[in-house]
């Protein structure tokens, strides 16, 4: 085939560092548009965007030309680093290390779709944890609870 043809849809979830509320809706309205704005500059395409305060929830399409975990390395760092150094920042904004990272069928982009919209609805019944254990436990990802969340440590 003289051709490479992809559709590499994937359901993105990652926190905020200690799961903070750091997301408000002044810096959603402009942090949303600023990672498509990363997608985009990588050739894929942010098609649903949305969270809660803590964490965020990502349906793109990425290019064949990229690996998810470069994708996602970019999509932190310098968003993280642009909500740094805007002039409202209100103290250090950063992701927790990893993600979670779920292959999507063409099929399935209305239902994803409708997932990431209704993320206020989603909250008032369950946690982020509740919520990211049961998408782990649905797409059958092996892990082990301790390492997943970064706590914070008072002492």
């Amino acid at each position: 085939m003289a051709s490479t043809l992809t559709n590499l849809l994937y359901h993105i979830v990652y926190s905020t560092k200690y799961r903070h509320n750091l997301i408000v809706p002044p810096l959603q309205e402009e942090l949303f548009p600023y990672i498509g704005g990363i997608i985009r500059e990588n050739r894929g395409t942010l098609l649903e965007i949305g969270g809660m305060p803590d964490h965020i929830h990502l349906l793109a399409r990425l290019s064949p030309t990229i690996a998810v975990s470069d994708m996602l390395r970019l999509i932190k760092t310098n968003s993280s680093k642009w909500v740094n150094e805007r002039p409202a920042a209100a103290g250090r904004f950063e992701w927790q290390t990893g993600y979670a990272a779920f292959s999507v069928s063409e099929s399935q982009v209305p239902t994803v779709r409708q997932y990431i919209q209704r993320q206020r609805e989603h909250h008032r019944e369950r946690t982020f944890r509740e919520e990211f254990l049961g998408l782990l436990r649905k797409h059958n990802i092996d892990f082990d609870e301790r390492y997943l969340f970064e706590e914070t440590h008072i002492a």
